[in-house]
């Protein structure tokens, strides 16, 4: 039984290895669309003498404010935000469905055992009906391998790689989302508090003011015009007042879901934001940078990848497969039997399927995956020019402001 378990190894891993080195990919490569970041025309609104293709990233850049307390509130989200608990789940499922993809490639390897008991009943003319019991006995060791002659799972599996990247660069713009949000949370929260120090201010003034005037029209100085025009100004203080501070309770609230904890729970922290301090700028770089810095561009180039592999894969599916089948085992009608070397069974099978007609179906199949790709590089080019407006629009800002300062 070991020399036959030889034997078919062998002859598989031969037939195996030929096929694999005279094997192909059917379809189309893959090669990044053109779109406007893609030209040697830098920014329209960046001074010249800022311009540098260094790519300078910060993995924790929200450390450069030098804020204690936005750094624990960015700690405190990373940990418990659920859209990023989401996020990693959605990360681990892409990785589990690469490695299911490619364990296609593989040869699948099984043992399989069965005890099987049966009556037969026979009639025997004149010396009557008999009935005979007997049990079988079996196992058997199975090898089942498809030749990936088109590069079939090879384009699935590249697919599902491309998909796991996009994920990832999906999650790390989440990431990057959620911090720039606890900012934000952080920044209106101590605003608020200095409109409403201001609105306070105001309210306390203006009820003074209506001291006087009511003072005033005791003694007949002024008429009732003025005495209604100091309530006005004061109920109009009062109520930008509470304005604000049911904007203050909002802004707590979207804090509270971004570190991930009920509405209301989050206490008082240090209102005040400590000096800006003296920033590096970051080199911004020519335009076709941004499709290698922006992980939301990333991703949409990941997706185009997989689209482009799964055309691949509908093409290769007008094409045959080959598959081999081994199997190795014993079969006896006694236990003690199946380990004589007569009880030995072993088989090869060598099966060719190629499709005739299927009605057009894989043609259909291969034209949809054409215009499922024709559809993401079209979202690619507007993600990119999105990206290059929002990057114009940050410089333009910057102009205006430093002209205001």
């Amino acid at each position: 039984m070991y020399k036959a378990a030889q034997n078919i190894i062998r002859y598989l891993s031969v037939i195996i290895i030929c096929t694999g080195l005279g094997g192909c990919m059917v379809g189309p490569d893959y090669s990044r669309p053109q779109t406007a970041a893609q030209t040697d025309t830098g920014y329209f609104r960046l001074d010249k003498h800022k311009e540098d293709i260094n790519d300078v990233i910060y993995n924790r850049w929200w450390e450069r404010f030098c804020d204690p307390c936005t750094n624990q509130l960015v700690t405190e989200m990373l940990e418990n935000n659920y859209d990023l608990k989401a996020a990693a789940a959605r990360l681990l499922q892409a990785k589990a469905a690469f490695t299911e993809v490619s364990g296609r490639r593989l040869p699948e390897i099984s043992y399989n055992f069965a005890r099987s008991r049966s009556k037969t009943s026979f009639n025997f003319g004149g010396a009557g009906r008999f009935s005979n019991l007997s049990s079988t006995f079996s196992q058997d060791i199975s090898v089942a391998y498809v030749l990936d002659i088109f590069g079939r799972l090879k384009r699935a599996e590249r697919a599902a790689w491309a998909d796991v990247l996009a994920v990832e660069w999906n999650q790390r713009a989440l990431i990057h989302s959620m911090i720039a949000g606890v900012i934000k949370a952080r920044i209106d929260i101590t605003t608020i508090n200095r409109n409403l120090d201001i609105a306070r201010a105001n309210t306390r003034s203006r009820q003074s003011t209506l001291n006087i005037v009511e003072r005033r029209y005791g003694q007949g100085l002024v008429g009732p015009v003025d005495v209604r025009l100091a309530r006005a100004n004061l109920e109009s203080s009062k109520a930008a007042k509470a304005n604000l501070e049911l904007s203050l309770i909002r802004a707590y609230h979207t804090l509270d879901i971004f570190i991930g904890v009920r509405p209301g729970l989050t206490g008082q922290f240090e209102e005040n934001l400590p000096d800006l301090p003296d920033l590096t700028p970051i080199p911004v770089g020519l335009p076709a940078s941004l499709l290698d810095r922006r992980p939301d561009v990333m991703a949409a180039e990941m997706n185009l990848k997989a689209a482009n592999e799964q055309i691949g894969v509908s093409v290769a599916q007008l094409f045959p497969d080959l598959t081999l089948t081994g199997a190795l085992g014993r079969n006896a009608d006694r236990w003690r039997d199946i380990w004589l070397h007569e009880t030995e069974i072993y088989s090869t099978v060598f099966r060719l399927s190629q499709p005739i007609f299927k009605g057009g179906q894989l043609r259909a199949q291969v034209d949809r995956s054409k215009g499922r790709f024709a559809e993401l590089a079209a979202d690619y080019a507007g993600i990119v020019l999105m990206a290059l407006k929002e990057v114009e629009d940050a410089l333009a800002a910057e102009q205006m402001l430093m002209v205001q300062l």
